[in-house]
């Protein structure tokens, strides 16, 4: 599912930047953007996401006490780094089809466009390291899987 939302996205964005003219002083296919704002945006979009961790909650840990820890401590922590372009947090609400119950509750995207310099000073870092004890407390048996797009 993810891999088609990453597809769609960049049609819904240009969709959404589509205006008149007159609006955009005749920049209507970049939503008021100059041509290489544009294309440094859609590079943007593009970024791969190096780095998926899927996990439930820990038995006793409440979605809104983790999601507020998150808010304000994992976001600003793990965004501040220099090797994370971009990082997000997802809940999962339901499956797309069936009513089965899915297999995990969060999903978490990063894309790291340094892996390696992630992986040897990050990871081994105050910054990290006390965002993952603190995490390991409300995860239960995350799974951390580096990725990458078939191209």
């Amino acid at each position: 599912m993810l891999k088609h939302l990453r597809l769609i996205a960049p049609a819904l964005f240009l969709a959404a930047c589509a205006s008149t003219p007159a609006a955009t002083g005749g920049m209507e296919h970049h939503g008021g953007m100059t041509p290489e704002q544009h294309k440094a945006h859609m590079a943007e979009m593009r970024a791969p996401v190096n780095l998926i961790l899927i996990y439930k909650l820990k038995d006793g840990v409440t979605p809104a006490d983790f999601e507020a820890w998150v808010r304000a401590t994992d976001y600003p922590s793990m965004r501040g780094l220099k090797r994370v372009a971009d990082f997000r947090t997802h809940r999962v609400e339901r499956p797309l089809m069936g009513n089965d119950k899915p297999s995990v509750q969060y999903i978490e995207t990063f894309a790291i466009p340094d892996l390696d310099g992630f992986m040897k000073e990050d990871m081994a870092g105050q910054t990290v390291q006390g965002v993952m004890g603190a995490f390991m407390g409300f995860a239960e048996a995350p799974q951390f899987l580096i990725v990458s797009e078939i191209k």
